[in-house]
């Protein structure tokens, strides 16, 4: 588990890509709990204990629903499981040191949580592209349009179904 972990930090530093992932089911069975418990923990802080497994449900599953159509129009559908891995695992890289910034913000927010959310926001978004890149073997600029296209649509499908995401009126 260490070693998996270790390539997961490596692939969100841009050390290694998603091809160096195992192509093995193992993988995503290992990652799923873990996966499933730290955005629990981050959906806890933020107060939304009530719905949080369908919102890990439904985030899971948007990832999939990127993933597959985007590997199989390429022609790359072998890639799946490996894409699969490194988007989750380097979610839950990033998500753990998102914790003490989200937990910052619900007790007494300041400038440097806000920051260091936006700042992780961005490590999100390039290494979601760092990702895609290496899943088609397209350039970076390709794999970060795709990623920014993937961020508004989960984002807008997320606050819609959960509208207490974004803190509007029900």
């Amino acid at each position: 588990m260490y070693e998996l972990s270790l390539l997961f930090f490596r692939i969100a530093t841009f050390q290694n890509g998603a091809q160096d992932v195992p192509a093995s089911p193992f993988v995503l069975r290992l990652l799923l709990p873990v996966y499933v418990a730290i955005n629990y923990l981050i959906l806890f802080l933020n107060g939304a204990q009530s719905t949080a497994l369908l919102q890990i449900a439904v985030d899971f599953g948007l990832i999939v629903s990127f993933c597959w159509p985007l590997l199989y129009a390429s022609g790359k559908i072998a890639r799946f499981p490996q894409t699969l891995a490194a988007m989750l695992g380097t979610d839950v890289v990033i998500s753990f040191f998102a914790l003490p910034a989200i937990a910052t913000l619900n007790t007494h927010a300041n400038d440097l949580a806000y920051f260091a959310m936006l700042a992780l926001v961005l490590w999100h978004w390039l290494v979601s592209g760092h990702i895609i890149r290496h899943a088609l073997d397209r350039s970076l600029f390709f794999g970060l349009g795709l990623a920014l296209l993937y961020i508004m649509l989960s984002s807008q499908i997320m606050a819609a179904l959960f509208p207490e995401i974004t803190g509007a009126p029900q």
